[in-house]
């Protein structure tokens, strides 16, 4: 019995470094950090994956190389709450890509109304199983066209709300090379868009947009410079406090940068809560042959409308 005591104790490697009070550890070499920003830069310019305590933490962190994953140790109970970095965000991204799964983003402002739970400007990201809460921003992107996102079981709530009255939206990507999301939930918007989109090829399928408790809202999808690919299998509820209630789902209002040709919306729900003003399902501000078909469109809802510029 002693030699495999012996044994185990030899071949068990080195005991992780778990300071006290210290919830963000790296998965591949167990040690723990008491900041965020110490654990993404340990892992530095190579890939790692950051395991973060239950809790509410004051923390944030700028991720300038590598490719890091932020995984909350129990899905739902990691919450990042107030603090930005740079003035932009709790998470900073732009290194090679990053993940995030399973954490709360909540309370998140600054003074030009843009503040975000992630601000990503490089690199690809993938975001699961998290919740944007109650903020300026969900998420917030600045341009790469050979990067990707992809947002899967999240949910955004209470965004867009701005002091100054200008800028955020529940999701805000600029140009990217593509865009998915899928099983999401959009509701309780304060203001803007609640999904706003520069890429050029997108996939925004099975979510929800819930407009019935929303305030000064706008579009539910804006293709703001038009997009290809599908807008399947969605449903959407317009509310009645618009700020903009003449379409919910918009392409290219912002001018034709991309092409839509060939955009399939399909298959997606489509409804007016009590008191909603009638609203076009598809507003296009271009001339471009699209597939429109299968929706379910409830009373008060015309299938499109068409805007030449």
């Amino acid at each position: 019995m002693r030699r495999l005591a012996l044994l185990a104790v030899l071949f068990a490697g080195p005991a992780p470094t778990q300071a006290p009070g210290a919830p963000f550890t790296v998965a591949e070499t167990g040690r723990s950090y008491r900041q965020l920003q110490e654990a993404v830069d340990a892992i530095g310019d190579g890939a790692g994956t950051i395991r973060i305590a239950p809790g509410v933490h004051r923390d944030c962190a700028v991720q300038e190389r590598g490719t890091v994953s932020f995984v909350a140790a129990q899905p739902g109970a990691v919450v990042f709450d107030r603090m930005v970095c740079e003035s932009k965000a709790a998470l900073v991204l732009r290194g090679r890509g990053a993940r995030v799964d399973g954490i709360v983003f909540r309370n998140l402002e600054v003074a030009d109304g843009n503040g975000a739970g992630i601000r990503i400007e490089k690199g690809n990201l993938d975001v699961a199983n998290s919740m944007f809460l109650d903020s300026q921003s969900g998420i917030l992107s600045a341009n790469d066209p050979a990067g990707r996102i992809s947002i899967d079981h999240s949910t955004f709530a209470g965004l867009g709300k701005d002091p100054t009255g200008n800028g955020a939206h529940g999701m805000y990507i600029g140009d990217y090379g593509s865009l998915r999301v899928t099983n999401s939930r959009f509701e309780r918007g304060t203001g803007g868009h609640y999904l706003k989109n520069r890429a050029a090829r997108v996939e925004i399928l099975n979510n929800s947009f819930d407009d019935t408790r929303g305030r000064t809202t706008n579009y539910m999808i804006d293709l703001s410079n038009g997009a290809t690919g599908r807008i399947a299998g969605n449903e959407f509820v317009q509310g009645r406090e618009k700020d903009n209630y003449s379409t919910m789902i918009a392409v290219s209002p912002e001018g034709v940068q991309n092409s839509s040709e060939g955009l399939v919306v399909e298959n997606n729900g489509a409804r007016l809560a009590p008191g909603a003003e009638r609203t076009t399902f598809l507003g296009a501000w271009s001339n471009e042959p699209m597939v429109i078909r299968g929706n379910r469109l409830g009373v008060g809802i015309a299938e499109r409308g068409r805007r030449y510029l």
